[in-house]
């Protein structure tokens, strides 16, 4: 047996504390501009309407989705540094030119998208950032290192959102270099900033980043990603092949895992005003503050899954946190009797005050038909009357909301987590560069599509057949959990060379 030095020890950890902060950094960048991109869209090009903002904001995904394969091969063969010092400078090279779409005369929301969908494929990295640390960790390390990993994410997209609302501060004027064709404002501020940010992440590969490679007893080994640094290692033990039925099983609850958590993201907003009667800014404003709470919530559940795992293990922790999603979405079914305020009720005349989203008005066949003055600029509150299904369908309660958010706000992080560990360790020695690559694609997907279900299930059907859709789509993924449950172990236990 080759003994870790002291020495290797620490460069290897240093080397893992990169990684997490470029796993930071990649999520800094989708959510540091998210709540401004609507304004500076309309702002840059008046051509611009809600739909192509759906286009923008997906770019990102799929962006990430068509380069975490790629630069997971690239891993696979080459040392790692490459592909993380490429994938970060287009990363901060996209962020410069969102800086500068207000310059073209024409098409400035197709430079937008362009940017936005570079900063998605720079961020493909995170299949890079995966595989060195599952590489370059014991099997008693993984799980605390994966949490991490996650726990970086998570930071990084509580955090982007604050560094923007304090770029506010500058104004949507602030100042221009007429030198440099550079408008340093509320909208460009953020993207420099986290060209900065990437900057300072480059210099770091380079100067405190090192291949590290050890085999799940923590033991240091040789690997095709090797730089030449260390010579007392031993050779990589690849025997036996993949579970790939377990590697496919675990690929599609990461799918599900990553899409029920975009339904829920993207229902937030559209069902709170719906049953609510909330107006735009304060269902943004609300959900802003509940969505920074499960943040906070899911970060000291990657810190405490850590522990309960050396307990319990992984497959156990996933399938409770699954359940944990089940009854979330659950709870969110419409059981009570009392409808949700139209939104026709709530527009009656300018002298009416909007009703409390606790009371309920009059049936509306019972209203007087009173007309809006031509100067009203009352936003109309409710459930438009457009959905029809808001004519049936009771209303759901803030109670059953809040519950559900704690509920999922506690499952999500536990399968995240746990989905990444398991996958991490089926795979053993094996190269994981496009292994990871393919896990990374599939959020991303599943980023996309999460969108997509919103606007048609839920806008079309209403949320008793969304939440039951999604249910169904839960339970189905526990019974393959179930199925596969004893295929998911680690490499080195499913040869003998390692006891569970």
């Amino acid at each position: 047996d080759v003994v870790e030095t002291q020495e290797h020890y620490k460069s290897r950890w240093r080397s893992i504390w990169i990684m997490y902060l470029t796993m930071f950094l990649s999520s800094v960048g989708f959510s540091i501009v998210i709540m401004s991109v609507w304004p500076y869209l309309q702002k840059i090009d008046p051509t611009a309407d809600a739909s192509f903002l759906g286009w923008i904001i997906a770019s990102y995904s799929i962006g990430q989705m068509v380069a975490s394969p790629l630069f997971g091969l690239w891993s696979n063969y080459r040392p790692r540094r490459e592909p993380l010092v490429i994938s970060t400078a287009i990363s901060v090279a996209a962020n410069c030119l969102y800086a500068y779409v207000h310059v073209p005369h024409s098409h400035n929301k197709y430079y937008m998208l362009t940017a936005r969908a570079l900063v998605g494929f720079g961020a493909g990295n995170v299949a890079v950032v995966r595989s060195y640390i599952a590489g370059a960790t014991s099997l008693t390390e993984r799980t605390s290192a994966m949490a991490n990993t996650s726990a970086c994410q998570a930071v990084g997209f509580i955090l982007g959102p604050v560094f923007q609302t304090c770029f506010t501060l500058i104004g949507e004027e602030g100042v221009t270099w007429k030198f440099l064709c550079l408008q340093l404002n509320m909208y460009t501020a953020p993207v420099l900033f986290g060209a900065l940010l990437g900057v300072i992440n480059i210099i770091l590969i380079f100067a405190i980043f090192r291949e590290h490679q050890v085999d799940d007893m923590g033991r240091q080994y040789k690997s095709i990603n090797s730089d030449g640094e260390g010579s007392d290692v031993l050779d990589q033990n690849t025997e036996g092949s993949i579970d790939h039925v377990a590697v496919v099983a675990l690929n599609i609850l990461f799918f599900v895992i990553l899409f029920v958590f975009a339904v829920f993201e993207t229902i937030a907003t559209p069902l709170t005003m719906d049953m609510y009667s909330w107006t735009r800014k304060e269902a943004v404003f609300y959900n802003g503050i509940i969505l920074s709470a499960i943040g906070i919530e899911s970060v000291v559940v990657f810190m405490v899954v850590k522990t309960l795992a050396k307990k319990t293990g992984e497959r156990a922790i996933l399938h409770a946190g699954l359940l944990i999603v089940l009854v979330g979405f659950f709870i969110l079914l419409p059981w009570g009797k009392k409808l949700p305020n139209i939104q026709w009720q709530e527009i009656k005349n300018n002298s009416i005050p909007r009703t409390a989203p606790s009371e309920m008005l009059a049936p509306f066949w019972s209203l007087p038909e009173l007309q809006l003055p031509s100067n009203h600029t009352a936003e109309p509150v409710g459930c438009p009357v457009t959905q029809p299904w808001c004519l049936n369908t009771p209303m759901i309660y803030l109670a059953q909301y809040i519950s559900s958010d704690v509920l999922i706000g506690l499952g999500y992080p536990v399968c995240n987590v746990m989905s990444y560990t398991l996958y991490s360790k089926v795979l053993g020695p094996k190269p994981q560069g496009v292994y990871m690559g393919w896990l990374t694609a599939s959020g991303s997907g599943a980023r996309i599509l999460g969108p997509v279900f919103v606007s048609q299930i839920y806008t079309h059907l209403g949320p008793r057949w969304a939440f039951s859709l999604i249910c169904a789509v839960v339970v189905v993924s526990l019974l393959l959990l179930e199925i596969v449950y004893k295929r998911l172990i680690a490499f080195s236990v499913r040869y003998g060379r390692m006891q569970e």
